[in-house]
């Protein structure tokens, strides 16, 4: 199967680092034409230095005038829309209910899940305007099953399913497929982030709840970002055109993250 995106318009929401890197480069490599958007001003620098080809700009994902800003830079130099991949996202806090700030689960609802409502709020019009495209979110195995310590994360992570499979019904008589992406422990910084937050939580070593963590996936592996990518890519591709209100593991099997 040949995967071909060339000329295609792309929006990747904080694609700046991590999965949301990979997807836009992946993108970029196979012919399209991306515009990102980030809040890490480092790593913007750092990504434009090494993509002069991507648009870039640095705001917050879950801002209604930032966002309104960069839709309008994006699809102004893009001529118009094919691809939102909505990846903006944080892991939230660690901890028990009663010990959580009401502060942290705003964050991370904002991040998770306000960002997805501006980002295709905007985009819409735009892929109406194009006679159609595709919507790749980015939510979690933890959007199909409950993680103790982790309920704001688990719950924004479900809501991007309920959002994806709603706007599936909605958006699919204009030819714009929605689907969501659901990734299992993906190698990286968050990982290594996640797990440490873990093992302070429940008082183990770091090696100890790494191996607990995998434990829990049948494969007893983790997965890349160029694999997320790579189903990013076929969505959004001639042969993914007819995938629409799927949410689709890339995980190995996760088991409980219990």
């Amino acid at each position: 199967m040949k995967i071909e995106a060339h000329n295609q318009r792309i929006i990747v929401t904080a694609g700046a680092s991590g999965i949301g890197r990979v997807i836009a480069r992946s993108f970029a490599a196979h012919g399209a034409r991306v515009w990102i958007c980030d809040i890490d001003e480092a790593a913007i620098g750092a990504f434009r230095e090494e993509n002069p080809q991507i648009g870039t700009v640095t705001t917050d994902a879950s801002s209604e005038a930032g966002m309104e800003s960069f839709f309008r830079a994006a699809t102004e130099d893009l001529g118009g829309l094919d691809v939102l991949v909505n990846n903006a996202g944080i892991s939230g806090p660690t901890r028990r209910v009663e010990d959580m700030d009401f502060a942290d689960w705003q964050r991370t609802i904002a991040i998770n899940l306000d960002s997805m409502f501006l980002a295709t709020n905007r985009a819409v019009p735009h892929l109406k305007a194009s006679g159609g495209g595709a919507i790749v979110n980015l939510s979690s195995v933890a959007g199909r099953m409950g993680v103790p310590l982790r309920l704001p994360y688990v719950t924004s992570k479900f809501g991007v399913v309920g959002f994806t499979q709603t706007l599936a019904m909605e958006l699919g008589p204009d030819n714009i497929s929605v689907n969501a992406i659901l990734p299992g422990a993906v190698e990286g910084d968050r990982l290594d982030r996640v797990i440490a937050a873990r093992a302070e939580a429940l008082g183990v070593g770091l090696d100890q709840a790494r191996k607990d963590y995998l434990g829990r996936i049948s494969m007893q592996t983790t997965v890349t970002a160029e694999e997320i990518a790579d189903m990013a890519l076929y969505l959004a591709s001639g042969s993914g055109r007819r995938i629409s209100g799927q949410s689709i593991s890339i995980c190995g099997n996760v088991e409980t993250m219990g």
